[in-house]
């Protein structure tokens, strides 16, 4: 067999028009992961990753294949305790002075109702975004379904109250480990209740008046969530949005805080 002709290169060609590119590479590659969990359960799931470099001024293109390579070889495993291995190979591998990696992807968890206790499968959406550079920055986004009961609704009504389902996005850094379990507890905690996929008659008399009896304003869930975050001591910077899916409104309900606690 004869040698195999060398192929052009032409990522690596100069580039003369003094134009650094701040990121560049792939969005939305679907890859199976396992995402190692709070309790030290391995949960299959499928992320959807992009992943990015800078690219300095002289160089013309940046080696689209390797991105895959890096993530074949490093990013199987999700583990919010060691969150960075990707990006640092991409820096190694592209000679980069930064890179980034985001994974986007749906996680379960095993909730039992509360009177019946019969277990069903809960999905949320959970987000790992790692930048490195010359040190690391990690940011963990849950985003949660809750319940909220209107308390003005619950003042002047003779007869119930409107509720409705609502999106929680909360995001934050941390310099100690946060798991995805706690930060989804932190949001189910401050609405006025949390969900449940499988709930009989009991169950679900059990859901409608605890969320009754702790009635939420939007407002009142993202500040709820920013007490605890305070609370927590070890979270150095969140952002909570709160949406709230109207039941006798054709618009939704949106509140925001974004703080560094300290």
């Amino acid at each position: 067999m004869g040698s195999m002709q060398e192929l052009t290169d032409t990522q690596n060609e100069r580039d003369y028009r003094n134009l650094p590119i701040d990121r560049v590479g792939i969005k939305s590659l679907k890859h199976p992961v396992v995402v190692v969990g709070r309790d030290g359960d391995l949960q299959h799931t499928v992320a959807d990753v992009s992943m990015a470099v800078n690219l300095p001024h002289e160089q013309r293109g940046t080696h689209m294949s390797r991105f895959v390579e890096v993530l074949n070889e490093h990013g199987n495993c999700l583990d919010v305790r060691e969150p960075g291995m990707v990006p640092r190979e991409l820096q190694r591998r592209l000679k980069a002075e930064r890179a980034w990696v985001s994974y986007q992807f749906p996680f379960f968890r095993s909730k039992r109702a509360p009177v019946t206790e019969k277990e069903s499968s809960l999905s949320y959406e959970v987000r790992f975004e790692i930048e490195a550079g010359k040190t690391e920055d990690f940011v963990l986004t849950v985003m949660v379904p809750v319940t909220t009961l209107c308390p003005c609704s619950k003042a002047i009504s003779e007869r119930g109250a409107h509720n409705q389902r609502g999106i929680v996005t909360y995001s934050l850094r941390s310099p100690q480990v946060i798991w995805i379990e706690d930060a989804i507890e932190t949001v189910e905690e401050s609405a006025s209740s949390e969900l449940y996929s499988l709930l009989k008659r009991p169950d679900e008399k059990a859901v409608t008046e605890r969320a009754y009896d702790n009635p939420v304003f939007v407002e009142d869930l993202v500040r709820n969530v920013a007490r605890r975050s305070a609370e927590q001591g070890s979270i150095s910077w969140y952002r909570v949005e709160a949406e709230n899916f109207e039941s006798i409104h054709n618009h939704s309900a949106y509140a925001e805080i974004e703080n560094e606690p300290g």
